[in-house]
């Protein structure tokens, strides 16, 4: 599996490949040699270390100057051929990072989401860029195509042209970190996660939160697009690991995401597994991640949005059961079978 991803800050992309890999090691109980591959740069194979300690993988990490670049390079060439730095191998799964070349074995790739295709204003240039020449290649090329939904599924199928039997849903899960009992954050506020970024749209829940006059803390990396966490009522946290973001689901009034476009959304599971009330984007990316267990909002209206916490603030028991139970459905282990199946 290419990890590459994960020689970066983790955000929905990394935690997804860091989830699977736990989840089909779990699922292969010993039956599987799994390898975690990635040309990376130094300081990206201590990341990569460290979001895959504990973890039963072997990992093969060569060490590249301007890893990226050659990742690239490496991806159009089209040699020389992955085995020659990993040997003979049955699977090849890489991520939107790379596409590397194959003499044999199964090809199978993951797409989170056609974003870059559909709304290419919503993302870097160079996510454009890399993201619609992999998307490209993997429906030329793959005999596996994994997604996080049905929604994706559909979308890779119509908008790529890839064959409905080669695309496999494998849902994400919750990790453990992520449950109703622990340590708890302080002080009153709504929650939001996510990069800041024009896609997140963390824009509309700062409107919201300042028209409620309650605080709205912002959980996420900085992000590109001129987009600020602005507003007297906005506390901007940054990136936060796992146990910190989940004392702050606990703890919040109420969960804000009002994404415009998603593959799934696992931030969503997250914040019901911690019994927080969720406020989601009515796009139909996210009806999976949501089932009926929260408030939903037209992302780009305001007044549905201050409506939508409003409803959380009156009824947070009964959504925090809802999502809690509904959360519970989704584990690493099942995307680990799903995975395993997809390549049998």
């Amino acid at each position: 599996m290419d990890v590459s991803p994960l020689s970066h800050v983790r955000t929905g992309v990394g935690n997804y490949i860091r989830g699977s890999l736990r989840g089909i090691a779990e699922a292969s109980a010993g039956a599987h040699e799994l390898v975690a591959f990635a040309p990376a740069s130094r300081a990206g194979r201590r990341a990569i270390e460290a979001s895959l300690d504990g973890f039963d993988v072997d990992a093969r990490l060569p060490v590249l100057p301007a890893a990226h670049a050659l990742r690239t390079l490496w991806s159009r060439a089209g040699t020389p051929p992955v085995e020659r730095f990993l040997g003979a191998f049955d699977v090849l799964h890489f991520s939107d990072w790379m596409y590397p070349p194959q003499r044999a074995g199964v090809r199978s790739t993951m797409i989170h989401d056609l974003v870059p295709l559909h709304h290419p204003e919503w993302v870097h240039a160079r996510t454009e860029r890399m993201h619609g020449a992999k998307y490209r290649h993997a429906a030329r090329t793959c005999d596996v195509v994994v997604v996080n939904s049905r929604f994706t599924a559909e979308d890779v199928a119509e908008t790529l042209g890839v064959e409905r039997a080669r695309i496999h849903v494998a849902y994400p899960g919750v990790d453990e970190t992520f449950t109703p009992e622990g340590p708890r954050a302080e002080g009153e506020y709504v929650l939001a996660v996510g990069t800041l970024e024009p896609r997140k749209n963390l824009e509309a829940a700062i409107d919201a939160a300042g028209r409620l006059g309650v605080e709205l803390r912002v959980v996420g990396p900085s992000g590109w697009g001129g987009v600020q966490a602005h507003g007297r009522h906005v506390t901007w946290l940054g990136y936060s690991g796992d146990a910190d973001v989940a004392a702050l689901y606990r703890s919040a009034a109420a969960f804000v995401y009002p994404s415009r476009f998603e593959g799934f959304g696992i931030p969503v599971l997250e914040a019901m597994a911690c019994g927080a009330p969720c406020v989601v984007s009515s796009h139909p990316s996210l009806d999976e991640a949501c089932g009926a267990a929260a408030v939903r909002a037209d992302p780009d209206d305001v007044d549905a949005i201050v409506a939508g916490i409003e409803r959380a603030f009156s009824d947070r028991d009964g959504l925090a059961q809802q999502g809690f139970a509904h959360a519970r459905r989704f584990t690493w282990l099942a995307n680990g079978r799903a995975h395993l199946e997809a390549w049998s």
